[in-house]
């Protein structure tokens, strides 16, 4: 099969692999559709160190090409969703209730980190029955391919950052991953939404998906408008889906004592992320860090579908650009060095 690599830092490209094959517990999916995320931009930019042809992606969806003898939930033929996450159920972290770090810190992050990704025409899932939910008739795989990571992503942030219901909340970056977390954060009854955004588009897009208020940080101060919308207070939550340290920065500076700071941000470079001392109350302001990777498991992805199906949410509003495998060098660079107005590539097969 042909597959899309990192060769080394900074090197993609195209070369040929055999098939997998499944394990006792494992699936071998056939991809139908996939989605570029940044973080294979950063990976390939060094982000988690050298890796040499190794496939890359983890967001796909596909058909069911078989399964191992232990297999119950599915068949050859099925049509399936697979998480960007796929833990080690049976692991410590994962017993402990953490299943995105199973086996270390990032440890449930296996696509294209520490196994072949899912830009190929076939990728191998560890432990099917947890990691991939079948897709209802009625979503599209063009849809049903953004639960693997941003629908998930993106509510996280919003989860996470225990938003009280007509609480005050301010999303910094309106990417994918921020676009979706303004969702998250209307689905979970936030009365002011604030996106922080300099690109139009985004900002429709934002606007779109639930933001009541935008804040271009090209034409000013993100701190000083949004403590003017708050009326000096600050927000209750503030989710950074940028991962850098100037954002983070500002998301600790604008949030209120005994809020906070929901962070999803893939932070690719720098030896240090800073906390500033006197927004942070030198130490006693109350104010929550909470982070996490992207949530895996079945039921998870049972439960975003569920959105789609009920017509909650339309990620595919975000799908700007589409390119077929054989094209996958151009949708890269496209991606990467975000031209032409793009939001998120969708990839067919």
């Amino acid at each position: 099969m042909k597959a899309f690599v990192m060769k080394e830092i900074g090197s993609v490209g195209f070369m040929d692999k055999p098939i997998p094959r499944p394990g006792p517990d494992d699936a071998i999916v056939r991809t139908t559709r996939a989605l570029i995320c940044t973080s294979d931009s950063h990976t390939v930019h060094g982000g988690i160190g050298p890796r040499q042809n190794l496939t890359l992606g983890h967001e796909a969806v596909g058909v069911v090409h078989e399964v191992g003898s232990q297999v119950k939930n599915f068949q050859p033929g099925d049509r399936v969703v697979v998480g960007a996450i796929t833990p080690d159920w049976g692991s410590p972290a994962a017993q402990s209730g953490h299943p995105s770090q199973s086996g270390g810190p990032l440890g449930g992050w296996k696509f294209s980190n520490t196994k072949d990704g899912v830009f190929a025409g076939y990728f191998h899932v560890n432990e099917a029955d947890a990691n991939m939910a079948k897709i209802p008739a009625t979503v599209p795989d063009d849809m049903a391919v953004y639960c693997a990571d941003m629908l998930s992503t993106g509510f996280m942030g919003a989860e996470k950052g225990n938003i009280p219901i007509g609480g005050t909340v301010a999303v910094i970056a309106q990417g994918p991953v921020g676009l979706m977390a303004t969702a998250g954060a209307r689905l979970r009854g936030a009365g002011l939404i604030i996106g922080v955004e300099s690109v139009p588009a985004r900002q429709k897009l934002a606007e779109t998906y639930g933001a009541d208020e935008i804040v271009d940080f090209s034409r000013e101060d993100v701190t000083e408008r949004v403590l003017e919308l708050t009326d000096g207070e600050g927000v209750d939550t503030a989710i950074e889906a940028l991962g850098a340290d100037q954002t983070f920065q500002t998301a600790v500076k604008i949030t209120k004592p005994g809020g906070t700071v929901s962070d999803t941000g893939y932070f690719g470079e720098g030896e240090f992320v800073h906390i500033p001392r006197v927004d942070w109350g030198v130490g006693m302001a109350e104010k929550t860090i909470a982070t996490g990777l992207c949530p895996g498991g079945r039921l998870r992805l049972e439960r975003l579908l569920r959105v789609l199906e009920t017509k909650r949410v339309d990620p595919t509003l975000m799908t700007t650009h589409t390119f077929a495998f054989g094209d996958m060098a151009e949708a890269f660079r496209v991606f990467d060095e975000k031209l032409d107005g793009v939001v998120k590539p969708l990839i067919t097969f």
